[in-house]
């Protein structure tokens, strides 16, 4: 079975005044696949995201989607089938659980089509079923971060950017929340890039990862090869 290449990003640079924030970074994602982006603080990690998204301008390099010249803008890209949860679990504390969804749903035209997704969400998140009703800004943390993953579901993306979806939660939430990315991964051949700092839930879930230092990419291979180098202990220590 030909699996085909989504989204290359071929010697992406991205410059802040005089801080090389990347520097010539290659990356591809494939269809269905898992992808983790690796690294201490200041690595660039998240600023692979936000370009990919739109958010952050490259100041050199190409990105290719199916093969073919992007220059990413939010709301095209949303429609091109890249969907993006951004770190703090960002969600509309005023509004229920379902209406949150819906936003989520905002550039489906078809209403029957809304409401689809959005049960065939609630049934993959089943905690959030349950409390569909609720003000979001009454869900606990690991529900607010499922909340905001299933909003970008909203749209069945093929590729579903995660920025720390870890982040601040509970180790057994955290264990729940990296199983329901697995399920979505599994369930709708959905290909997840996801920036994590929590190594060791991450590295068995992934296909590939990429680990970076100081804006560049200095190894990649799967969850396994990474867990049996020493190169996570060589950027985190800074021996690089």
């Amino acid at each position: 079975m030909n699996i085909e290449t989504l989204l290359q990003l071929k010697d992406i640079k991205v410059h802040y005044g005089g801080v090389k924030a990347l520097d010539g970074v290659d990356i591809a994602i494939d269809e269905g696949e898992v992808v983790a982006l690796m690294g201490p603080n200041g690595a660039g990690k998240s600023t692979i995201l936000k370009v990919i998204f739109g958010l952050t301008k490259k100041s050199h390099g190409e990105i290719f989607w199916h093969q073919k010249p992007l220059n990413p803008i939010p709301y095209e890209i949303v429609q091109l089938g890249i969907a993006f949860v951004p770190q703090g679990r960002r969600v509309f504390s005023h509004l229920t659980v379902e209406e949150n969804l819906e936003i989520g749903g905002y550039i489906i035209q078809n209403k029957k089509e809304v409401a689809r997704r959005k049960e065939e969400i609630l049934e993959l998140f089943p905690a959030l079923k349950a409390k569909k009703k609720i003000r979001s800004g009454h869900l606990s943390g690991g529900q607010q971060q499922m909340l905001a993953i299933g909003r970008g579901l909203m749209t069945d993306p093929k590729i579903l950017l995660l920025d720390e979806p870890s982040l601040g939660l509970a180790p057994k939430i955290v264990k729940e929340v990296f199983a329901q990315i697995k399920e979505i991964n599994l369930r709708h051949k959905t290909a997840i890039v996801i920036v994590e700092h929590n190594l060791k839930s991450l590295l068995q879930i992934v296909d590939r990862a990429y680990v970076l230092d100081k804006g560049k990419v200095v190894a990649t291979g799967t969850g396994h090869e990474i867990i049996k180098s020493d190169i996570l202990e060589k950027v985190f220590l800074g021996k690089m």
